[in-house]
């Protein structure tokens, strides 16, 4: 929900920036650039910043694909950082990937001979 208030707001700043710059005062090439400088700069906030911290503080909205062959079994936050748990049967190891602001900061971790979907006694 946060996720679309965002983007409704600034959807709100870009047309309000071209009804005042463009329609009022009438400096359109002016207009057309600060709404541009407007939505690059909060794609890129976005992206870089604020993707992790709506979904996990405010109920945002993220999508993530688990990669192909590959079973998902867990997933949790490490301060705004998200950690999947993923199973590859093919190659019995088990990948724990992170996923950062902007997912400039990507860790993994891979476990060799790991095999959840077996009961082990």
């Amino acid at each position: 929900m946060i996720t679309y208030l965002y983007w409704t707001f600034i959807a709100g700043l870009v047309i309000a920036c071209l009804m005042i710059l463009g329609n009022r005062f009438k400096k359109w090439k002016a207009a057309t650039i600060s709404a541009a400088v407007i939505l690059v700069v909060s794609a890129i906030a976005y992206y870089f910043y604020f993707q992790q911290i709506f979904v996990k503080r405010y109920g945002g909205v993220m999508t993530i694909s688990v990669p192909e062959g590959e079973r998902h079994l867990a997933a949790t936050w490490k301060d705004d950082n998200l950690w999947i748990e993923n199973y590859d049967p093919k190659t019995n190891t088990c990948h724990f990937r992170e996923y950062s602001r902007g997912n400039l900061l990507q860790g993994q971790v891979t476990i060799k001979q790991c095999n959840p979907m077996l009961r082990q006694e």
